[in-house]
């Protein structure tokens, strides 16, 4: 039986059991997880040409993509007073060249946005064809080819902000996922985070009827609470949420 990653309880219930796969809920602080998570080898088939060539999914509506994008990154900006635009009349130039980081970064549609707001992007992604794509599509940015935790054991904290959407949920270590992502920031930086919520009004009471349940591609299923458990156990403090029509949390952190 594996401990609750967040609280580490192992007081559970079945909470369903789909597609040959078991999920728990924790007693304590209610995160929902695959027990056991996914291999090494599933993990790598799901993560290997994740959208067929870079043809489907986001890849299939680049446009849309990149608008939204903008629209999140000018809030994200706003949110942290990153702005590139408000630093760099600022007294010192080097504080004008924040480092973004996008964690999570398929075909690197937010990295180019960050790039074309005036950044130093990078991004880091596990599927090497997303990786070829945005090397091809977006040269003016880095993209790394690997996982958080290889990254942050070479990397300094560089990073003023860091963007992870809809990529928690995956991971089967989340503790040295997180702090994989707060070694990489600089002291004072921003962790922009979006996933699932399992608590949202609006989730179908019949998971299998949720677009976001998913196992084991998605074998973790946060709410709030939990989610800001795991968040301040690594340092970070919650600083604002953004209101979810879908069941999604949507929040930026700040590393202390």
């Amino acid at each position: 039986m594996t401990a609750c990653q967040v609280c580490g309880g192992e007081d559970r219930r079945l909470f369903i059991r789909h597609g040959g796969y078991d999920l728990y809920e924790c007693g304590g602080c209610r995160l929902v997880y695959c027990d056991p998570m996914p291999t090494a080898a599933e993990i790598e088939r799901l993560y290997t040409d994740a959208y067929a060539g870079a043809s489907q999914g986001y890849f299939a509506k680049v446009d849309a993509k990149l608008h939204r994008m903008r629209l999140r990154l000018r809030w994200i900006l706003a949110a942290s007073g990153l702005d590139p635009a408000t630093t760099a009349s600022g007294l010192d130039p080097a504080t004008a060249a924040r480092r973004f980081l996008d964690v999570g970064a398929s075909g690197g549609f937010m990295v180019e946005t960050a790039r074309r707001a005036g950044l130093q992007a990078t991004g880091l992604e596990l599927d090497p064809v997303s990786v070829a794509y945005a090397r091809s599509h977006y040269p003016g940015s880095d993209f790394v080819h690997g996982r958080i935790e290889t990254l942050a054991a070479t990397a300094p904290p560089a990073f003023d902000l860091v963007h992870c959407s809809e990529v928690i949920e995956h991971v089967t270590d989340v503790n040295a996922f997180v702090a994989g992502i707060v070694r990489v920031m600089k002291p004072g930086g921003f962790l922009y985070l979006t996933t699932p919520d399992l608590g949202h009004w609006r989730r179908p009471r019949d998971l299998t009827r949720w677009d976001a349940f998913a196992p084991p591609g998605h074998c973790l299923y946060f709410r709030t609470a939990n989610l800001t458990r795991l968040l301040e156990r690594h340092g970070l403090a919650i600083v604002k949420r953004r209101r979810s029509w879908k069941p999604g949390l949507r929040l930026l952190a700040r590393r202390r």
